[in-house]
């Protein structure tokens, strides 16, 4: 054994040591091979069998009755020495650092050990709860696009958990609102003020703009114009008060220059943040298009069923009546294909064709398809005048379609079945063709005051809230000016003549038959919510009379559903400001301006200006349905300089007739309802509003249901 060292290289000297010193530590050690293999630090390759490599593993032999077998040291040197150039053909031992060959394993030996067989490693999936969110968001956003429910979405983010991945919901909202209309985007905008700092922090919206700029480049490989449209949601954000102005330049300076990030900036801050009125700008930039008409809508769905009945392609025919995107309004596609069917007698097959397939692909709604089949019975006597045998045809019809199951067999019920019909009692009848005649008054002369003597001169106050129905009701189907003043009207119908138990019984009545509004109005049940959520901010209803309002409706029916949205409405960041401005502006912005003037006369006067000036001022707001303004601004004025010089101006306005009774104890009443947020700026003012109430009281200023006794 010496002798053969002196033909051995260094390098193999100090192998030779090793493998000698391993042998050892086998013959002292009960460590197993495995052991040996972790002090070693030797890992089996990734996705393969481990090999047994390693120094002595190649000494060590596990029979089959599980021992473990040494083999002699002076047999492995001589081992070692015989192939220390590593050579191992023919005669050889082999190369050192091999193993045996696989040996074969007979499971029916008496001593066979079942450890013995060989490990098998188990794949599984290992889910990124990253991914998953993502893919979560993805249906919440497409529900919250097709409901617009504010509150539900925020529900269902709250159950995702995971509020660390919030940031990945804000640039999946907007990416996904960039690729479609101006209703989605708007949509996004006022879903994330809703969340803000309630469901998302304000820092996680800061990270999510920031991956959305961060990612500009890649969206706009796929939307022509996404810098701008990223731009115009950053300036929404920046106006909503969701982002700071600081944020675009610390952002600008984190990404690289060339960017489109650095653009989407630029443009926000110098196309949309810098132009004059930029909030107003910004708020109603996807407002305009939101709203289609009816028209529009029917023109549509008359085109593609001409389309159809030429191609005769029914596919393509779904395809565009899903597009269209109110599935609210189809029963005009039934009504009119069948109306189509009548007047070309040889297309009847192919549009019952249509209608059946749209049925059972759920394109188009059992409710919706009997409304259409509805609409269509109630106007046949118009429709025999140009085709005669229509009320055969559709006699012919009903039948087969419920025999073929793509329309309900309830629609065969009468509709007296239950003896629920009513005839309408004629001094009704008589009662609302007079309120559409004022109304339409109303909306070419814009005289609030006659049209308040109007309904006096009437005199059926038990129809009041049957009025604010029709009002409503023709205000939806007219332009925002109108809409606007319906707005305005409420509130000044409410201060002098209508009770608030008149507003909450119309908005019932308005609700309940919100189905059939909508037959004729596309988007009945969003302008109701904005309706009834203005109201709430024109202090004509208070939150808790839309619970009164919800509590007598069916839950799931449509009208419920728009209690809801004018509750998230309500909720919304700078609630007040946006509804105001919901209409477009208009007389809500005159109203805005009609409290900064009166700020103004109130001021002036109380610094020494003349009664009979600042008379004339309220008078030239032209706005007597709102000196409720008037009289609470003075009063509060009054606490505030501690000069009760005010309330000379308020005796003279009293005086002269130009603030009513009405008037003044409305006034009196909102500064009753505020007086303990009112205390924590004025200490005494609970004192003083005391003395001012008793002093109206003996001036005749109030009326005797006015409620003193908490003062």
């Amino acid at each position: 054994m010496a002798s053969s060292e002196g033909f051995l290289t260094d390098e193999q000297r100090e192998m030779l040591k090793i493998a000698s010193h391993n042998v050892e530590n086998l013959s002292s050690s009960p460590k197993s091979p495995t052991s040996l293999l972790s002090e070693h630090h030797i890992k089996a390759p990734a996705g393969s069998k481990a090999q047994t490599a390693g120094i002595a593993v190649r000494h060590v032999r596990r029979s089959h009755s599980g021992k473990f077998v040494r083999v002699k040291k002076d047999n492995f040197n001589a081992l070692l020495i015989l192939n220390v150039d590593g050579a191992g053909g023919k005669g050889t031992w082999g190369k050192l650092l091999d193993t045996d060959g696989e040996s074969h394993i007979d499971r029916k030996d008496p001593n066979y050990d079942s450890g013995e067989e060989p490990y098998q490693l188990v794949g599984s999936t290992v889910t990124d709860p990253l991914d998953d969110f993502k893919k979560s968001v993805v249906s919440t956003i497409e529900e919250y696009f097709s409901t617009g429910d504010v509150e539900l979405a925020a529900s269902d983010l709250r159950e995702l958990g995971s509020s660390e991945y919030y940031p990945y919901f804000i640039k999946r909202l907007v990416s996904m609102a960039m690729d479609r209309h101006d209703k989605e985007k708007e949509m996004a905008s006022v879903l994330l003020s809703a969340l803000y700092s309630d469901v998302i922090s304000p820092s996680q919206i800061r990270d999510g703009f920031f991956m959305l700029l961060e990612s500009a480049d890649d969206l706009a490989v796929d939307i022509l114009d996404a810098v701008d449209i990223l731009a115009l949601f950053l300036a929404r954000a920046v106006v909503d008060d969701i982002l700071p102005p600081a944020f675009l330049a610390r952002a600008k300076k984190a990404l690289p220059e060339s960017s489109k990030g650095v653009q989407v900036i630029q443009t926000a801050e110098k196309s949309y943040l810098s132009a004059p009125h930029h909030a107003e700008l910004v708020e109603r930039r996807w407002g305009g298009s939101t709203h289609i008409t009816v028209e529009e809508v029917k023109k549509k769905i008359a085109d593609l069923l001409r389309e159809y009945v030429d191609s005769g392609d029914t596919v393509e025919a779904c395809r565009c009546i899903r597009e269209l995107g109110v599935s609210f309004f189809h029963h005009e596609v039934v009504k009119r294909a069948l109306v189509l069917a009548m007047e070309i007698r040889s297309a009847e097959p192919l549009l019952l064709k249509l209608l059946k397939e749209a049925a059972e692909e759920g394109l188009i709604s059992s409710s919706q398809m009997v409304k259409g089949f509805s609409r269509l019975a109630e106007g046949l006597d118009d429709l025999a005048l140009d085709i005669p045998s229509a009320k055969t045809l559709f006699q012919s019809l009903v039948p087969k379609a419920i025999s073929e199951g793509w329309l309900d067999a309830s629609f065969m019920k009468p509709s007296d079945e239950d003896g629920d019909v009513q005839v309408e009692d004629e001094k009704v009848r008589k009662y609302k063709e007079e309120a559409v005649t004022i109304i339409h008054e109303y909306f070419l002369s814009d005289d609030i005051p006659e049209l308040i003597r109007s309904l006096e001169d009437i005199g059926a106050p038990e129809y009041n809230s049957i009025f604010l129905k029709k009002l409503i009701t023709l205000a939806m189907d007219r332009k925002n000016r109108e809409k606007e003043m319906a707005s305005v009207l409420l509130s000044a119908l409410h201060i002098e003549i209508f009770s608030t138990e008149d507003i909450v019984n119309g908005f019932v009545m308005l609700l309940e038959s919100a189905e059939d509004t909508a037959l004729d109005i596309l988007d009945a049940s969003n302008e109701l919510a904005l309706f009834l959520a203005r109201a709430v901010i024109d202090d004509v209803l208070v939150p808790l009379n839309l619970e009164e309002i919800g509590s007598r409706l069916p839950p799931k029916c449509s009208g419920s559903e728009t209690v809801r949205m004018a509750r998230s409405l309500i909720a919304a960041r700078h609630a007040g400001e946006r509804l105001l401005r919901c209409w477009g502006g208009g007389t809500g912005w005159a109203v805005e301006d009609a409290k900064d003037k009166i700020m103004k006369l109130l001021e002036e006067y109380e610094s020494g200006g003349v009664v009979s000036e600042a008379c004339q001022c309220i008078r030239d707001l032209g706005m007597p349905f709102f000196n409720h303004e008037v009289v609470k601004k003075a009063l509060v004025m009054a606490m505030e300089k501690k000069n009760d010089r005010l309330l000379d101006l308020l005796q003279e306005c009293f005086s002269e007739g130009l603030i009513t009774t009405n008037q003044m104890t409305k006034g009196f009443t909102r500064i009753k309802d505020g007086l303990d947020d009112l205390a924590l700026d004025i200490p005494n003012a609970k004192d003083k509003f005391g003395y001012y109430v008793e002093y109206a009281m003996k001036k005749g200023w109030l009326l005797q249901s006015f409620d003193s006794s908490d003062v």
